[in-house]
């Protein structure tokens, strides 16, 4: 997991001759843009990297599991996230462990 504080620290390191203040104003300037676009809508493609955008929710019937009384909820958008070709790519190139052995045992004595 990398937290924001993190990401701004690891590119103050990587371009140390700007003040980590000036990454710090960049990186919430670009997150302050990409929440008004969202916001009012928008859709958000980064070329390499992902697209993001708006998923609809429909109302659905539902329960609270501490009471058990039954609710619809309200409609409601998701922000979705589609990886990118060349994102899927690389990570899925850094990935070294073997499909069979990320599925445990389940396919052990089906032979």
């Amino acid at each position: 997991m990398l937290i924001k504080s993190q990401l701004i620290a690891e590119i103050s390191k990587k371009l140390s001759h700007l003040p980590e203040k000036d990454i710090a104003l960049s990186i919430n300037s670009i997150i302050e843009q990409m929440s008004d676009v969202l916001s009012n809508g928008g859709r958000i493609e980064i070329r390499g990297f992902g697209s993001f955008s708006l998923h609809y929710r429909p109302p659905r019937k539902a329960h609270n599991p501490k009471t058990g009384e039954k609710l619809i909820t309200e409609p409601k958008y998701a922000v979705h996230f589609k990886p990118g070709k060349e994102l899927r790519e690389q990570v899925n190139a850094s990935r070294h462990i073997p499909l069979k052995e990320t599925l445990g045992d389940a396919d052990e004595g089906e032979e």
